[in-house]
C-alpha cells in the first residue's frame, strides 16, 4: 500500500489548477467578487466546482437540492443539462445578489431556485410538499446543524442518489479531540455516525477543507 501523502504547495496547487478544465469567465468574475468580501473565504474552491459538476454528470442528475448557497458559485458550478433544476436554499439574499447577474451571463439562471430564509425551515417544506426527490444534495452551511441537514437530505435523495458534505475536516480540527468548538464537536459526532451508518455508502475525501460522498442505499 502507497504511504505517499502529497500536500500541495503553492506550486503544485498552481500546476493542478492548470490541469483542471477550463473554468467559464462567469464563473472566474463570480469567485474573484466573492474573494474580495470579508468572509469570502466560505466559498468553494475551483477543483471543488470542477468536481460537484464531474459528479452531476457521472449520476446523470437533474434535481440538485442546494443547502447554503452564499454568492451562488457552487450553484453556477454544477452545469445541469438543459433541463436541470437546482433548488438552492440561503439565509440571506444579499450575497446571492452578488451573484445573480452572473448566472444570467452565463445562461443558467432559469435552472437555479432560490429560497430564502432558515435552511431547515426551507427543508420541512420540501418534505412536507412531497417534492420530487433529488439526485443529488449538496451540504455547505451551518456546520452545528449538519447532522439535521443530513437526515433531511437522506429523506429528500433518491435510492442511489449522493449527499455531498463540504467541511467535514474542519481545518483538521476533527482529528483533535481536545477542541471542543461547537462545529467542530458538530462534525467529529457526524462523521463517526456516517462512518457506521447503514443507509449509505461513503467515502471521505481530503479535497479542500474536506468532502464526504454519501451515495443512499437502495
Amino acid at each position: 500500500m502507497s504511504r505517499i501523502r502529497t500536500a500541495p504547495d503553492e506550486r503544485l496547487y498552481t500546476y493542478l489548477l492548470a490541469c483542471e478544465p477550463p473554468e467559464h469567465e462567469a464563473l472566474c468574475c463570480l469567485r474573484a467578487l466573492t474573494e474580495a468580501m470579508p468572509n469570502g473565504r466560505m466559498q468553494i474552491l475551483p477543483e471543488q466546482g470542477h468536481f460537484l459538476a464531474l459528479l452531476v454528470k457521472l449520476i446523470g442528475a437533474r434535481r440538485v437540492l442546494e443547502i447554503g448557497t452564499f454568492t451562488g458559485y457552487s450553484a453556477m458550478a454544477m452545469a445541469l443539462p438543459p433541463d436541470g433544476r437546482v433548488v438552492t436554499c440561503d439565509l440571506h439574499e444579499e450575497p446571492i445578489g452578488i451573484g445573480r447577474p452572473l448566472w444570467e451571463q452565463a445562461g443558467v439562471a432559469a435552472k437555479i431556485d432560490v429560497m430564502i430564509g432558515p435552511a431547515l425551515d426551507t427543508l420541512d417544506r420540501l418534505e412536507s410538499g412531497n417534492v420530487e426527490k433529488f439526485d443529488l444534495v449538496f451540504i455547505d452551511a451551518d456546520k452545528t446543524a449538519y447532522d439535521r441537514y443530513y437526515e433531511y437530505a437522506l429523506r429528500l435523495v433518491r435510492r442511489g442518489g449522493l449527499i455531498v458534505l463540504d467541511n467535514v475536516l474542519q481545518r483538521g480540527e476533527v482529528a483533535d479531540p481536545g477542541n471542543k468548538d461547537p462545529r467542530t464537536m458538530s462534525l467529529r459526532a457526524l462523521n463517526a455516525k456516517i462512518a457506521r451508518d447503514g443507509r449509505i455508502d461513503r467515502v471521505m475525501l481530503p479535497i479542500a477543507d474536506g468532502m464526504t460522498l454519501a451515495r443512499r442505499r437502495h
